[in-house]
């Protein structure tokens, strides 16, 4: 398993008029946490493009429990529970300062070979990154 902890500090373009922050956000919230996790383990999403593979989204869940509000300090819980083969499915939890949950859900994405534009098996060089935390 492989779990990455991002802090990430709400800001007022976030938000709706009642200082609460709009739905779609989350969403951006899970992409930042997925980034930096493939970061921290030595998969920049830049190099992985640059090798012509891309990873659209599939298919998005999140479950809202309470909301986040302006200049909140929040901790995006990002984990990859099982190894990917041609769909990678990430799985989240936000909480606030206080630890309280306040979001969690999952998204899941494929693997396309950006040239041919068609799905294909991770990449033996992103397997072999992703196989040392299973």
């Amino acid at each position: 398993m492989i779990e990455s902890k991002t802090n990430i500090r709400v800001r007022y373009a976030d938000t709706d008029k009642m200082g609460v922050v709009y739905h779609s956000n989350y969403a951006i919230y899970f992409e930042v946490g997925r980034t930096e996790m493939f970061r921290e383990i030595g998969l920049p999403y830049d190099e992985m493009e640059r090798n012509n593979i891309m990873l659209p989204l599939v298919d998005l869940h999140i479950n809202y429990k309470r909301p986040a509000h302006y200049d909140d300090l929040i901790t995006v819980t990002t984990r990859l529970t099982e190894m990917p083969s041609v769909k990678i499915r990430f799985d989240y939890e936000i909480h606030n300062k206080q630890g309280e949950l306040l979001v969690d859900g999952y998204a899941t994405l494929v693997f396309i070979d950006s040239v041919r534009n068609h799905p294909t098996r991770m990449p033996e060089n992103i397997k072999s990154i992703i196989a040392k935390y299973f």
